[in-house]
């Protein structure tokens, strides 16, 4: 594909040889020539000089070395994003339903769905119209799949749960588990609560592989619409999580978490439960968030601190044994001092 065909497709402007063919995408420190790359983060750009890639999606014009062709876009991420459709299409799955697939007789089925080899698909189960559901997948009773969801598989969605369009649950997803509620008999042995309530996943979610999202003691479980999921996130019983929220890998939390939309808790964040947090906060890198975070707020450490205030402190901790010095130093010093002023007075 021509790059001025592609750049016209990506609604962006092109600097260079417009006529030049475009065979693929790649990163920009592997790309080879024929292929097009892109640059939206600055500790990349010392690849420019190296990489051989005949094409470069970018956010300037002066980012492109002499002589180099580029595609000048806002948002250079999201438009490599779009560019990769461009040259790649989603497997297709044969519809249909297999025969090694078990249906119950009351399920009703939508129009041009999969159903592959050794699912289960039990009663009074509804799902959509051209709804892929692979392999070794496990449908409970009651539960609702919406259009044009994707389901791969070993993933179980439990009872009664509510799964919305477009949603895509990567493999060994379980929706609607029970929650983790058991109260203590008096003589300390644990009574199992039961979890009566449901899950529902609304529109484009999606949902990481080996994530789990559990059913709620009463009421729902509800991520929110467009929200993406990481892989190994646990969601506990009675949480909410908003519109557009990213969770990212191994994100905790614990029940009756409700999390605001434009979210962003990164890689091992966890919260402790029966809290809020407020929309378009980011929590860094393994934040532990013991108490409810107010809206717009950058945080990071244990317990969470403003992200400014956590920097600050961290380069504090690598000082604290040579600052515990200094101290003990000190201490000697005005002891020293002390006890001569003691013996000056009594000679007075």
């Amino acid at each position: 594909m021509k790059l001025g065909v592609i750049a016209e497709k990506l609604r962006c402007r092109v600097v260079g040889n417009t006529e030049m063919e475009i065979s693929g995408v790649a990163p920009i420190e592997a790309a080879e020539t024929g292929e097009l790359t892109f640059l939206s983060n600055n500790k990349y750009r010392r690849y420019l000089a190296t990489t051989a890639a005949s094409a470069i999606i970018t956010d300037e014009e002066a980012n492109l070395l002499e002589g180099q062709s580029g595609i000048i876009s806002t948002n250079p991420y999201l438009t490599f994003a779009e560019a990769l459709a461009l040259f790649h299409s989603p497997p297709e799955y044969q519809r249909g339903i297999h025969s090694l697939a078990l249906v119950a007789p009351s399920a009703i089925i939508g129009e041009n769905v999969t159903i592959g080899p050794f699912s289960f698909i039990a009663d009074r189960v509804e799902i959509g119209n051209h709804v892929t559901i692979l392999s070794h997948c496990a449908i409970y009773p009651d539960a609702r799949i919406g259009d044009q969801t994707t389901i791969h598989s070993h993933c179980v969605v439990r009872e009664r749960c509510r799964i919305g369009a477009r949603v895509i649950l990567q493999n060994g997803v379980v929706v609607g588990s029970d929650g983790f509620g058991y109260a203590k008999r008096a003589d300390n042995s644990w009574h199992k609560i039961l979890q009566t309530g449901s899950v529902i996943i609304e529109d484009d979610v999606e949902i990481g592989a080996g994530s789990v999202v559990d059913r709620a003691s009463i009421g729902s479980t509800v991520i929110g619409r467009g929200t993406k999921i990481d892989n190994l996130v646990q969601i506990g019983h009675g949480s909410t999580v908003g519109s557009d929220t990213l969770l990212c890998a191994q994100v905790g939390l614990a029940g009756s978490t409700h999390v605001g939309n434009q979210v962003i808790l990164s890689g091992q964040v966890g919260a402790a439960g029966h809290l809020t947090i407020g929309d378009r906060v980011v929590a860094t890198a393994q934040t532990g968030i013991p108490n409810s975070v107010e809206p717009d707020q950058l945080i990071s450490g244990y317990p969470a601190i403003a992200n400014r205030d956590w920097l600050r402190s961290s380069a504090v901790f690598a000082r604290l044994p040579q600052l515990q010095k200094e101290l003990r130093e000190l201490q000697k010093k005005v002891a020293q001092l002390e006890s001569s002023r003691d013996q000056n007075t009594r000679k007075s």
